[in-house]
């Protein structure tokens, strides 16, 4: 699985500098930086502050995207909450 982030496009969308989301969350321009050019993974509580300053949810930040090794390896054969042997 890959951790995807769209804090770049989301920051953007709301007109704001790095600079000036970094300031908003506390930490320094260089963090929202690597954050944004995925080098960096934020904590919780720092991927917490962002969500609240931005005015969306942490998934609407980051998601986990499987790969499409992993989707083969899953298969579709699994019933998913659901008890396979009842009819």
């Amino acid at each position: 699985m890959t951790l995807v982030n769209h804090l770049s496009e989301l920051r953007r969308a709301r007109q704001m500098t790095q600079a000036q989301l970094a300031e908003a969350a506390g930490v320094s321009r260089k963090t929202i930086n690597t954050i944004e050019r995925r080098v960096f993974v934020p904590s919780t509580v720092l991927a917490l502050r962002l969500s609240n300053i931005l005015g969306v949810s942490v998934h609407e930040i980051f998601e986990l995207e499987e790969e499409e090794e992993d989707k083969e390896e899953d298969g579709d054969d699994r019933v998913h909450g659901t008890d396979a042997g009842a009819a």
